[in-house]
């Protein structure tokens, strides 16, 4: 793909995003830029499914809306409120380190650049970079396995893993699209340009695309 094409192919994606595909933490900040439940949240969403994130989130935060209030409820309360997400019982812990962190290092106040974020543990580039852009709103790119294959595959970076694709588009992609490129890839993703046979036959963008690594398609 010719690399100025990535313009009107976020413009494209942008269009045909429906609020409904948009991932959670996205549709969250979207409603409510309140960094604690954005950086809850994706924490929330690692391995799991949007729709068990979303009523996650809803019942955890009923229990507690405060990084001091979150440390009153025991471990056991937080993994029964957030069950079934994927490994409940360690995120539980994780969210009371965070917690912990938040107050003993940050005044209780979530971080709005990636150093800090990423001095917390169990924080990793993916989250940092989605509380960065989505609850701060600065410039920000989030790389996950939808926006490291989408990427890819329309012939846009060459990259082998995700933080490799991350410092990639950092140096190409223009920086008025970096907020909104996960939310657009990942619906994308979700939807069309699955992992496996992806729906070539039914891509608003499949003109532009180089369909690298793509050997079966619908």
């Amino acid at each position: 793909m010719e690399d100025n094409k990535i313009n009107l192919v976020i413009k494209i994606l942008k269009n045909e995003l429906e609020v409904g595909e948009m991932p959670i933490v996205s549709h969250l900040a979207e409603n409510q830029r309140d960094p604690f439940v954005i950086l809850i949240s994706t924490l929330l969403s690692l391995r799991t499914k949007d729709e068990v994130t979303a009523e996650a989130t809803e019942r955890l935060f009923a229990l507690a809306s405060t990084p001091e209030e979150m440390l009153k409820v025991s471990l056991d309360k937080i993994a029964k409120a957030i069950y079934p997400v994927g490994f409940y019982r360690v995120k539980a812990k994780n969210i009371h380190h965070t917690c912990r962190e938040l107050i003993e290092r940050f005044d209780s106040k979530v971080p709005d650049n990636l150093d800090d974020l990423l001095s917390i543990r169990g924080v990793g580039r993916k989250t940092a970079n989605l509380v960065v852009s989505l609850a701060y709103g600065k410039d920000a790119i989030c790389v996950d396995t939808h926006v490291h294959r989408i990427s890819n595959r329309l012939g846009y970076v060459q990259t082998k893993s995700p933080d490799e694709t991350e410092f990639a588009l950092r140096k190409k992609l223009p920086r008025r699209h970096w907020i909104i490129y996960n939310t657009v890839m990942v619906a994308f993703g979700r939807k069309t340009c699955k992992p496996v046979s992806p729906l070539c036959s039914r891509c608003p963008v499949n003109k532009y695309c180089d369909r690298i690594g793509v050997t079966l398609s619908r």
